[in-house]
């Protein structure tokens, strides 16, 4: 009689992609954790995935989500969304503290936002703090109940909403960076100079200017700049570890290179909609496509492929930030909600548009999206790459499979994304979570939603739960 396999599932024949090359390898998978990476392992009775001429990438760690739970009924949601990353690899997202209502500013406000996810997920999670005025006292009890990071705006994030997020200004964020500091936590920043951005709104309202074109002009780059150069200042002075968000521009980029290169802990990442899209495709497309920061020029774009391919960013997040079809109606696109709802296309975007077309290697694209969030959010060893000891979460992916997006295939709430009808040149045909498939195409989402929580692990850093 035959041994019994030591597996409890082995993905046979892909081409397995690490952090330093890509290899036809099995994976031997037991209570969810890769235990073995070889050519040839005997199954010997387990469970079997035939993962031949498919290329089996890490499941994508989305860093930067809004699935604005608790409070906004119409909105995306943790299922709608969650299920969109996992029709997309992936298969952990970290939740920002805003748009839900309350923002994520109080342990209360956590709480409530656990209680949304609890059972609603179909992929891992963990969940953004945030930094806003009149709430400092709450970091540190944040701190201890277990949030990633924080996360604060320099320019106004735009909701009316009585009991939204708001900015911080130079004061809050200073004394915030030294309360964050103590915790060993990274503090996440959107950046844009307020005082720049909202002169030149004005301006373009005085002058009703409200299409594509003067949207972009009111947020440049130089808004960029000068908010991440306050930024850095501040985080100089007060020890507090940085991550910039979304950011746009080269310049930006280049400044942040300097600072790390001089020691500050700071790390960047950029979206996959400023390498794809223009604002060319702002102006053809209207409010679908809005962000802040804008979409930039060709000239613009070029430049941060390049920069990309030269390490200069360290992880891709999608900044999925949706809405109810209506906040993207009509032609003014300073009174439309601004954010790209794109949380399902990112790693096909970046294999098409950064593996297929521009030639950049897979194990660079993994370190992007998965190792390098893993690592920068405590979440690593378990999460982010396939490894021995990591857990087996997976995307495993046709690279030569091509598809034109159609709304009919999009998992989110609301079908809005700059992306339908674009055509990809490789399509993902499985996610696993922690060794299980969570989405198949042709199946669509299998099993009940399981996601679980991540509890960061930083170096020095306060991880005690409340």
């Amino acid at each position: 009689m035959a041994a019994a396999s030591p597996y409890d599932l082995v993905v046979s024949g892909g081409y397995i992609v690490t952090e330093t090359a890509v290899e036809r390898k099995d994976l031997g998978i037991v209570n969810g954790t890769v235990v073995d990476i070889a050519a040839g392992i005997d199954p010997a009775g387990a469970e079997v995935l035939d993962a031949t001429g498919l290329t089996v990438m890490p499941g994508v760690i989305d860093a930067h989500v809004h699935f604005n739970e608790p409070g906004l009924g119409s909105w995306e949601g943790f299922r709608t969304g969650s299920a969109a990353l996992a029709a997309g690899g992936g298969t952990c997202f970290l939740d920002m503290p805003l748009n839900g209502i309350p923002p994520t500013v109080t342990a209360e406000a956590l709480r409530l936002k656990r209680d949304c996810a609890a059972g609603s997920a179909y992929t891992d999670y963990g969940f953004w703090g945030g930094l806003m005025p009149g709430h400092l006292q709450e970091l540190p009890l944040l701190a201890e109940a277990g949030v990633i990071g924080f996360k604060a705006f320099m320019s106004s994030p735009g909701d009316d909403h009585k009991d939204a997020f708001r900015r911080s200004d130079d004061d809050t964020l200073r004394e915030g960076m030294r309360i964050i500091a103590e915790t060993g936590k990274v503090l996440a920043l959107h950046a844009e100079h307020e005082p720049a951005v909202s002169r030149l709104t004005r301006e373009a309202l005085r002058r009703g200017e409200t299409g594509a074109e003067a949207y972009t002009a009111s947020r440049p780059v130089g808004a960029e700049v000068e908010a991440v150069e306050t930024a850095l200042r501040l985080a100089a002075e007060s020890g507090c570890r940085l991550h910039f968000v979304h950011i746009s521009s080269a310049a930006a980029a280049g400044r942040i290179r300097e600072a790390r290169r001089a020691g500050l802990d700071v790390t960047l990442e950029t979206c996959p909609h400023y390498l794809c899209l223009t604002d060319k495709d702002l102006a053809a497309m209207g409010a679908v496509a809005k962000c802040a920061p804008p979409l930039r020029g060709a000239g613009e774009q070029a430049m941060l492929w390049s920069i990309l391919r030269e390490g200069w960013f360290d992880l891709l997040a999608s900044d999925h930030s949706p809405c109810p079809p209506e906040l993207k109606a009509g032609p003014d696109l300073f009174t439309a909600w601004g954010g790209i709802s794109g949380v399902q296309s990112t790693l096909e975007l970046m294999l098409d548009e950064g593996h297929l077309k521009r030639g950049i290697p897979l194990p660079q694209l993994a370190r992007l999206l998965s190792g390098a969030p893993a690592e920068r959010f405590g979440l690593a060893p378990a999460k982010g790459s396939i490894a021995p000891g990591c857990d087996a979460d997976l995307a495993l992916v046709d690279l030569g499979a091509g598809y034109t997006l159609q709304t009919s295939d999009l998992y989110q709430r609301h079908p809005n994304s700059p992306y339908v009808g674009r055509t990809f040149g490789c399509r993902v045909e499985k996610t696993l979570l922690r060794g299980r498939v969570v989405y198949s195409r042709g199946e669509g989402l299998l099993h009940h939603p399981a996601g679980l929580e991540c509890s960061p692990v930083y170096p020095g850093a306060v991880n005690i739960r409340m």
